[in-house]
Formats: structure tokens, sequence, C-alpha cells
């Protein structure tokens, strides 16, 4: 009897072998096959995004609080022409993201023939933003290359990876893969550096007596032995999206405060004799375009054998995991790190000065940290948007207790915080997901809030509303003399707008009520948004680097 099972099927049943639990994209005539398995098999929940670029950001926030892998899948040409925003946003972050895409039938494919959504080398196109891309060319190798994508995604340094299945062979039928009985993910051991490495390693280490840690995305599953280190003496300082490694209310981790534009850092930096960074790249972004003099003892610990001296030159390079070196070393230095009389207790008065100079330039919003901080669950999803509020507060002084908590446009991207909070949410069980984004980046999304509505997911969006970008005025500030040109919006009344679908409204006119404000929209289970008009608060000040003179 000729089996009914299909390739559409095989990825139906792949995904869930992977412990894929939800998949977000939008139906289409190129993917019917595949999502009429995953409809069919019921083991999956399909979200219904409503456009593609949102469905890649939801499966790239559902793959960093689940710590699994997201997945998005859309119709081809324009259809995966839509998700590159969201996929180049995977491979800044760093997120495991498997993109689907179908592709019209494999005898019209490459042959600029004019068929429905028939788009000009593809193929390439989704190679030139993701790690890799495939295209499925027979049935038989259908499970084949889905593996090694998945495997491609989930390897570090993990990113997007782009899988073509021509429409055609998501109808082809085939004998069910015996393997998907009992299927693993193949994923590749990590490394574990040689005992001669970790020797050398320990001595350097050992050799430091004001040591500091500096931890990236690379070492989210390092959290323990971080604890360690600074259990030994090291304090600590992260990337942004390498937040909340350790606990940020620790008191030798400064977490986002990396520097840049704190003098008060910076200094102490130069009295630090050795700095080891671990699966962090040092960008740009955070160390004012690497102008943050970092201490000339620079050690570095990278899965990534090109991390080595790629921003800051390394003085010695140790290639391996993040938490099987560091537990290596930590076993090697016990006892035997020395660190210098008051290190600690300086390190500890450094975090209280810095994050008290920091909040002294926000103005009106400087207690906006600390008065979320009191109602909001303490494990609740951080999620975020590129605004005033999340580049100062947001991004470096509201603590996190774990680093999936964390989820926010690594790229720097606009309009990304809602999608990505969504996919947060479809991850986070039963934590609350708290989404910040200013009035700009929301309508830029702003039909995803109906993905949210229909899904009955568990978040409150906190709209900071200042009729405008308010990032791009402060740029215009800084280079334009002032002259704000095309950064003004007109946009919807937002308490009209989720009057439109019931969503519980709150407004937030002065600063010391923003607290409570929130809290009542938090106590409701379901969605609720917080409008905070900033109008009535008061302008953002400028931060840094706009709230500096211009040289000459």
């Amino acid at each position: 009897m000729a089996s009914d099972y299909t390739v559409g099927d095989l990825v139906a049943e792949f995904l869930a072998a992977c412990g894929v639990s939800t998949v977000f994209g939008i139906a289409s005539v190129h993917n019917i096959p595949m999502l009429d398995g995953i409809g069919r098999r019921n083991t999956i929940r399909f979200m219904m995004a409503r456009g593609e670029l949102g469905g890649a950001h939801m499966a790239d926030g559902y793959a960093r609080v689940s710590r699994g892998l997201g997945v998005i899948l859309s119709s081809t040409g324009p259809g995966a022409a839509n998700t590159i925003g969201g996929l180049i946003e995977a491979r800044f972050a760093g997120s495991p993201v498997l993109h689907i895409t179908g592709l019209t039938s494999t005898k019209f494919a490459d042959r600029a023939m004019g068929s429905v959504h028939d788009p000009f080398d593809q193929l390439a196109m989704m190679g030139s933003v993701c790690k890799a891309a495939y295209r499925i060319r027979s049935a038989q190798n259908a499970l084949g290359v889905l593996t090694q994508a998945a495997v491609q995604a989930m390897t570090p340094p993990m990113g997007p990876v782009s899988v073509e299945v021509p429409i055609d062979l998501q109808r082809t039928k085939l004998e069910r893969p015996a393997m998907l009985d009992n299927f693993v993910l193949p994923l590749p051991p990590p490394r574990v550096p040689t005992a001669t490495e970790l020797d050398e390693l320990a001595a350097r280490v050992i050799a430091a007596k004001r040591p500091l840690l500096w931890l990236g995305n690379g070492a989210k599953t390092a959290g323990r032995a971080a604890a360690r280190l600074l259990d030994l003496g090291f304090g600590m300082v992260t990337s942004f999206n390498g937040r909340a490694t350790v606990p940020e209310d620790h008191p030798q981790n400064l977490g986002g405060l990396t520097g840049s534009g704190m003098p008060i850092v910076t200094d102490f930096y130069k009295t630090v004799d050795l700095c080891l960074v671990v699966g962090c790249r040092l960008r740009g972004h955070e160390t004012n375009d690497f102008n943050v003099k970092l201490p000339d003892n620079l050690i570095q610990i990278d899965a990534e054998p090109e991390a080595n001296g790629r921003t800051y030159a390394s003085q010695y390079f140790v290639c391996g995991d993040a938490a099987a070196t560091l537990d290596a070393l930590v076993s090697r230095i016990e006892g035997k790190l020395k660190v210098a009389s008051g290190y600690v207790e300086e390190f500890t008065e450094l975090k209280r000065n810095a994050q008290r100079a920091f909040i002294d330039t926000l103005g009106a919003y400087g207690t906006f940290s600390e008065q979320l901080r009191k109602v909001m669950p303490r494990d609740a999803i951080w999620a975020r948007d590129v605004t005033q509020g999340n580049t100062t507060w947001g991004n470096r002084v509201f603590p996190l207790d774990a680093p999936n908590q964390n989820v926010y446009p690594v790229g720097a991207g606009i309009g990304q915080g809602l999608c990505l909070g969504i996919g947060a949410a479809a991850a986070a069980g039963d934590r609350k997901t708290v989404v910040m984004t200013g009035d700009g980046g929301f309508f830029l999304n702003v039909g995803e809030l109906w993905t949210a509505v229909q899904e009955n997911l568990d978040m409150t969006v906190i709209v900071m509303n200042d009729r405008g970008y308010g990032v791009i005025k402060r740029i215009q500030d800084a280079t334009a003399q002032g002259r704000r040109y095309y950064a003004d919006l007109d946009s919807p009344d937002l308490e009209k707008l989720s009057a439109l679908s019931d969503i519980p409204y709150f407004r937030v006119s002065h600063a010391d009520t923003f607290g409570d404000t929130v809290a009542k929209a938090l106590a409701i289970k379901g969605l609720t948004m917080v409008e905070v008009d900033m109008t009535a608060v008061g302008e953002f000040p400028a931060y840094f680097p706009f709230n500096q003179k211009p040289a000459g």
C-alpha cells in the first residue's frame, strides 16, 4: 500500500522532534503542504503573524527565551524577502532561527519563467543574511538537509539558517523515516581546551591582582562558573546581550554599564591588571566604537576561533566552550588566586557610584527603573524596542536575574521590540512578558498587536510616547545643529486603538505614578497597554554621546 506520508509531513514531524512547540509565519500558496502537516499532527502551535517580518522577529524572541530553535515559515519570493530584517537581527543576536520557505516547482526554479512568487536567486538572497542557506532537491534528502540546517543554527556561534522546500517536493510522498522514532539532533560536542591551554590560562589568571570578567552572549550558559569567579574576587561587566549571566543585583556585577561615556568606569579600567573576555565581541556599539580603553592584559575565551583579536587585541586566546572552559579554570585557580586587598570593596563602591551617576543624568525618568522593578515579577521577560528609555536605563541599570529574560534589538533596529516580545511571550509559559517600545517603533509593526490578541498572550506593552522619533531627534541635535527634520509623527490615539480589541489601557502623565500605573496593568492576565505621555512627563534628557559638546 502506497504511503500517504509527504515531505510536508516530514517537516512537521522533524520540527516536533527538535523540541519546537511553536512555529511562526503566514499561510501561502507555496507552504500549504507543510502547514497541513503541522495542522494535522496538532503537536505544534502555529502562530499566525500579520507579516513575515514580524514572524521572523517572533521566532527570534521565542529562541532567546526557550533557549531552543525558533522557526519562521514563509512563502517564497516576496514572503521570503519579508523575513530578511528579522533574520538579520537574529544574526546580530546569535539566535538559532530556522527559516523554512517554499519555492516554485523544481522544474521552474532558477529559470526566470515567471511563476507565481518565483524570485531571482532566492538562495543567494537568503545566504547573504543567514549563516547558511540550503535547498531540498529530493524527497530522499529532505531529512538530511533539515537536520544539517538545524544543527548549523544551533552550533556556536548560533544564528539563522534558511531552507527552501520546492512546492512539488512538499507534496511528494515517501516512506516515513524510521529514525524519527527516536530522533536526536546531532549537535557537535562543545570544545573543551586541552590541559596545556587550561594550565597556561590558569597561570595567567593567578598572576592577576585586580581581575575583571567581561561576558557576552556566548557565555550565557556559564553563569555558575562566572558566579564562582566573583566569589574568588573578580569584578564583572557584560555586553547588553550577555546580561544577567550572573544576577544583576550581585554587587560585583556592573551589568551593562560598560564604560561608554562614563569616566567613572573607564578610569577604573586603568587600575585593572587582567580583563578576561568570554563569549563577547566587545562590540563598537558598547565601547563607543572601540574608544573605551581596556586593560592591555586582555585574555579571550571564545568558541569561535575568528573571535581572536577581532576588535581588541588579545594577549592570550583560548578556543573553547564558555561554560566548560570557565568550569575548568575555576577548579585550577581556587585557593591560588589572591586579589589585591580592598579590590572587591572598591568594585562594589564603583557599582554604587556608577549607577547613581548614570541615573542622575535621566532627569524625570531617573526613577523609572526602580519603580518598574518594584512592581514587575522577578521572573518576567523584559523585551524592548530601540527607545531613549531602553538605550539608557532599560539596557544599563534595570536589574535582571537570568539571561533569557533579556530580549531587545541587538542590531539597534527600530520597530522590532513588539514582535520580539510576542515571540518571547509564546515561550514564556506562566511568566509575564513586559514590552517597552517607543511610539515610532510601535506603529512600525502595530499590526502584530492583533497577533498577541488572537493568541491571548500574557503581555503588558509600555509605549513611551513622545510623538516622534526621539532617538533620531537626539542624533539631529548632535550632527545637524539641532535641525529636526522628518522626525515628528501623527499617530492613532493609543486609548482608542486599545479599545478596538478591548485591551485594558492605562496612561502615565506624571513620572512618580509610573510604577503604580504599570502595576495595575500587570495585575490583569492577558494583553494590556500602558502609554507614558512623555509630553506631560517631560522631554527625555540628552544622553551619551548626544550630551557631548562638538569637538573644536
